[in-house]
């Protein structure tokens, strides 16, 4: 199964948390033993959401707010995709992440990720083609991605 880890911060937090040398290559080896087990699909730290914005539809209108998002309870600061065989084996492979040497808090939030057998018979072998061509599609245009 594939899942998507979320690494959260507080907008309050995000102007305090910097990438130190040592959290750099904190992560570093600890990406490393993710991809070394298989693990790792992907993964990245986000920019600050001072470089960002959001998008709200809401009552049939469309809105943009630029960010810093500073009130935000939750923001999202990077994510992994994981590939492993059960959602105890991701906990397990998140507990080892390395924590800010801050003491700041820090969640992973951990989602599976829908594959295409999860819809049912919903999901016809139309929409099933369809996903396929547009996934084949996407491949073509970003051969190293």
């Amino acid at each position: 199964m594939r899942v998507m880890v979320m690494i959260q911060g507080t907008g309050a937090d995000e102007a305090k948390i910097g990438p130190t040398e040592e959290m750099l290559a904190a992560m570093g080896a600890y990406n490393e033993r993710l991809v070394k087990a298989g693990i790792m699909l992907d993964g990245q730290g986000l920019r600050p959401t001072s470089d960002g914005a959001r998008v709200v539809f809401e009552g049939g209108t469309t809105s943009v707010v630029d960010g810093p998002f500073t009130e935000a309870k939750e923001l999202i600061a990077g994510y992994w995709i994981w590939q492993v065989r059960s959602l105890e084996e991701a906990v397990e492979w998140a507990r080892r992440c390395p924590a800010d040497p801050g003491g700041l808090r820090q969640v992973l939030e951990i989602r599976p990720i829908f594959e295409m057998d999860d819809f049912g018979e919903e999901y016809t072998p139309e929409l099933r083609a369809r996903d396929e061509r547009l996934a084949a599609e996407i491949k073509a245009q970003h051969p190293g991605a």
